[in-house]
């Protein structure tokens, strides 16, 4: 394999590290075991950055690496894969294989769409579709893949409007990706973070603080980002032009019904899907967690008289892989915090407690938002920032919360290259059907970054402290 200037430039920053790391006296105030996590945790940074290889095999090493050097025990290792977050994400995929399997969220798209007169209205009213499906189907792949049948649907409706068409594909991973932070099972780097918090400080950050922190900010920037893909890739006559969708139209195109009454299945899955929504949503009223509520969602959606998927092909939908990155990430997080070497890390950074709290979150923001130009994996993205942000974040007297938050929140903007996240990859390759090209890309991405920065730190200073999450972490209760 032929290394890149990049890739070699890293590879030798990092085992210089690993070098200094190793000279006895050298970096004081370092232990044994802070040295041993900072090098794993360099050079498993490195190989997410300028290797192909598979990031949870990457990871499994790294954690692996720091068990068999004694820095965290096995059972911390092992420990994090029954984390109660990864049960709630496997519950979930299942509940979004009986939602996909009835068809249910053709014919909620469908229904929305087709109310649609103008351009306008039917960019935000798919905007408003996309948000809803982040209740539905955990991971932005796996609504990505959801959401894909609709918009091959509509793009056969618009064929002879070519610019329309490309404006939809671009707009389908856009608000896939920002709207993401609604909710907690939005992505696997929400439960990192979550899991990061609870490790390093102690704060619990359940599904319904998420979603009254993260929705939002969702709402708003999905619909602002709707806005940006429609200026920047139609003209104004592009947009003049009436629009009528019809069910009958999308059902064309579409392998399950989308008009008509319910059917049985489809008003089960409706019924259960609403239930579990709501049982997550009132968690503080009755106190069963959402992972438990997530569990029994899941066994009604298998079971023999009541489910509409069978057990083993749900189970098939859930990415394993996910499952495995996530555990060993979290290990690693434990390590740093435990060994002394994140708050080591960030003891560099300068300023420390003299930095204005809207200074350090700006830092997080900017940092975060460009982070997917070197770290393609939102996950990874998470594993390496947000324990090394909570631990800046209590040193500077931010409150860690807010910062992880803005950090994860931050991260969701991944629209610079078509590798820059699965969503984007996906709707860029679509043999038969106009999609965007990179330029398209990097005109939107040269307007929704400062934008989505700028929204995320507005949130994080003024928003957010008003629904009980300060800035300062001397303010909290």
């Amino acid at each position: 394999m032929t290394l890149s200037f990049r890739q070699a430039g890293w590879l030798c920053a990092v085992l210089s590290l690993c070098a200094l790391l190793a000279v006895p006296g050298s970096l004081p105030g370092l232990s044994g075991d802070a040295r041993l996590t900072l090098g794993v945790f360099a050079l498993a940074t490195c190989a997410w950055i300028a290797t192909p290889v598979d990031d949870t095999y990457i990871a499994l090493g790294a954690g692996l690496a720091l068990t068999a050097t004694g820095v965290i025990s096995s059972e911390t290792l092992f420990a994090t894969l029954g984390d109660e977050t990864v049960w709630l994400l496997i519950c979930a995929f299942v509940l979004a294989a009986a939602v996909t399997g009835t068809g249910l969220a053709g014919r909620a798209a469908a229904f929305l769409v087709g109310g649609a007169r103008t351009v306008r209205q039917l960019t935000h009213l798919t905007t408003a579709a996309l948000v809803v499906t982040a209740f539905a189907v955990p991971a932005t792949s796996g609504r990505a893949a959801l959401a894909l049948p609709v918009f091959l649907a509509l793009a056969k409706a618009l064929a002879d409007r070519t610019r329309l068409v490309v404006m939809l594909a671009l707009l389908f991973p856009t608000v896939i990706l920002l709207s993401a932070i609604a909710t907690l099972i939005g992505a696997g780097a929400h439960l990192i973070t979550v899991s990061v918090l609870w490790e390093q400080t102690g704060q619990r950050l359940g599904f319904v603080e998420w979603l009254l922190l993260g929705l939002p900010l969702a709402v708003v920037s999905s619909h602002l980002a709707a806005e940006a893909v429609l200026l920047t890739t139609t003209t104004r006559a592009d947009r003049r032009g009436p629009v009528r969708i019809t069910a009958a139209e999308i059902q064309e195109h579409s392998g399950t019904p989308v008009d008509g009454p319910l059917t049985s299945s489809e008003a089960r899955c409706a019924l259960l899907l609403g239930t579990v929504v709501v049982l997550w949503c009132s968690e503080p009223l009755h106190g069963v967690s959402p992972a438990v509520v997530a569990l029994i969602g899941a066994v009604v959606a298998a079971s023999p008289a009541l489910g509409t998927v069978g057990l083993k092909d749900g189970l098939r939908t859930v990415p394993w892989p996910l499952l495995l990155f996530m555990a060993a990430t979290m290990a690693m997080g434990v390590a740093l915090a435990e060994s002394g070497a994140a708050a080591w890390l960030v003891g560099w950074v300068p300023g420390g407690s003299a930095v204005p709290p809207w200074a350090f979150l700006t830092g997080v923001v900017l940092i975060s938002t460009a982070a997917h130009l070197a770290l393609q994996s939102r996950s990874a993205r998470s594993s390496v920032l947000v324990p090394l942000v909570v631990v800046a974040a209590i040193g500077a007297g931010v409150n860690p919360m807010a910062a992880a938050l803005a950090s994860t929140a931050a991260a969701g903007f991944c629209h610079t290259l078509p590798a820059s996240a699965k969503p984007v990859a996906l709707f860029a390759d679509l043999p038969g059907t106009p999609t965007y090209t990179p330029r398209d890309l990097l005109r939107l991405s040269a307007v929704l970054a400062p934008l989505t920065a700028a929204l995320v730190l507005l949130f994080a200073l003024a928003v957010w402290p008003l629904l009980g999450v300060p800035v300062r972490l001397e303010t909290q209760p």
